[in-house]
């Protein structure tokens, strides 16, 4: 698939203190077909400065979304196995389906218990509290499917790209 960005958002200083991440990309790209996807990156370094992962489960319902759906599911991608979670979330009639999960220490991971078990290990272990929280959402009518496959296909294709600058 052939994807362009359409544009690329620059957070407020307000919104940047909630967040505290270390480095953050907030963008959103467009296929040939005309699908649209927001793409979002926030990395937390894990020094003074930056804060602890702000969960879509919580920022979500806080700025208005109700969720409708929410699982966690497996994506096979260049034959490595991405664990996330599949939600949809609707705000007055609009509707979206967001795919996430946190990358921490090459691991995928699709819930805060296993991000948190994985942080303290990291410390631990290897001096080491860097993670990120990937976010992919498509904005939909009435076909579910058609946003998965969507966002699905963005994953498969920026994945590989975006893996280099993960916490592995």
């Amino acid at each position: 698939h052939d994807w362009h960005m359409l544009s690329q958002s620059t957070f407020s200083e307000d919104i940047l203190k909630v967040l505290k991440t270390s480095e953050c990309i907030d963008r959103q790209y467009i296929n040939s077909e005309g699908n649209k996807v927001h793409f979002y990156i926030g990395y937390h370094g894990g020094g003074k400065d930056s804060g602890e992962i702000h969960s879509p489960k919580h920022c979500l319902p806080g700025s208005g979304w109700f969720k409708v759906m929410e699982k966690e599911v497996l994506i096979n991608v260049s034959g490595k196995q991405i664990n996330l979670v599949k939600a949809i979330y609707q705000k007055g009639t609009a509707k979206e389906l967001f795919l996430y999960w946190y990358q921490i220490k090459g691991k995928t991971l699709s819930d805060e218990y296993s991000l948190k078990i994985a942080e303290i290990v990291n410390s631990i272990f290897y001096r080491r509290k860097d993670s990120a929280l990937i976010r992919i959402s498509v904005p939909f009518d009435e076909e579910e499917e058609k946003a998965f496959y969507v966002g699905s296909n963005f994953l498969k294709d920026f994945y590989p790209i975006i893996k280099g600058f993960l916490p592995e």
